[in-house]
């Protein structure tokens, strides 16, 4: 099972974490259209726009999205998270080009910023552009004051096993795992990968050390049982799904988990 790209702090260090620290105080000249302010107060209502127009792009709102981020951009246009809220907006909007061109012109104005070369990432490897989406998860996750690179390496094996790279991703999990072996996300993908090839002794034992060595996440207890299900080992499933029902009973997993058990052909 490959998930779907989410842009947040632990699994895609992109445009929510890069969001939280906007830039400062700009000297650059007052754009037209745009009240007179000084540049402390327009840098203040450029944050303001942003996280107005982000809000507004999380509900699905994108009309007003459109018009707050582009408000923030008349505000303060040398700010590389504008740009790439642009180019989030951009793709909700179906505008690849200017997408790619808005994630281009965010990383040209803070070169080798590793949230910046995510948030490209996620676009190229979204794209099918695999293998520069996964140069640039890897020159994020190779910048020293990138605090998570566990993270990028595992979006790069995500990006390779979507490009049907299974051998890369397989190699880039062990990337991400050697340097947290405590990343769920990477015991996740790297399981799921193994069980995908019916590696099944191997992904089992990578989730069981795991969850005898850290707290339990309800994706990886129903990996476990699938797990245990291509084994034919049936008590081991039920241990799994006990587990589930009683730690997560709400979780998604578990409801998934019931109505399997429910209509299991």
């Amino acid at each position: 099972m490959i998930r779907s790209w989410i842009r947040a702090p632990g699994v895609l260090l992109g445009l929510a974490a890069a969001l939280a620290t906007l830039t400062g105080c700009k000297t650059s000249s007052q754009p037209a259209g745009v009240p007179t302010y000084t540049t402390s107060q327009r840098s203040k209502a450029a944050q303001a726009n942003l996280q107005l127009g982000m809000g507004y792009l999380q509900q699905g709102n994108l009309a007003s999205a459109k018009d707050k981020i582009e408000r923030a951009n008349l505000e303060d246009p040398h700010s590389a998270e504008i740009h790439a809220a642009l180019g989030l907006l951009d793709e909700r909007l179906g505008k690849e080009k200017e997408a790619d061109k808005e994630y281009r012109e965010a990383l040209s104005l803070s070169p080798g910023d590793p949230s910046m070369l995510n948030n490209y990432a996620v676009y190229l490897c979204s794209h099918n552009r695999a293998p520069e989406g996964v140069h640039n998860f890897e020159l994020a996750a190779g910048n020293p004051l990138y605090r998570s690179p566990w993270a990028a390496y595992t979006n790069a094996g995500v990006c390779q096993r979507q490009a049907h790279h299974e051998n890369e991703a397989a190699q880039l999990f062990a990337r991400a795992l050697q340097s947290n072996p405590a990343y769920a996300e990477a015991v996740f993908q790297a399981s799921d990968l193994d069980l995908a090839q019916q590696k099944y002794a191997v992904a089992r034992l990578r989730v069981d050390f795991y969850l005898t060595n850290n707290s339990a996440t309800p994706d990886l207890l129903l990996l476990g049982w699938r797990i245990a299900q291509a084994q034919a080992d049936a008590a081991a499933a039920a241990r799994y799904a006990q587990r589930l029902s009683r730690e997560f009973p709400n979780s998604a997993q578990a409801r998934s988990l019931a109505a399997n058990q429910a209509n299991p052909g």
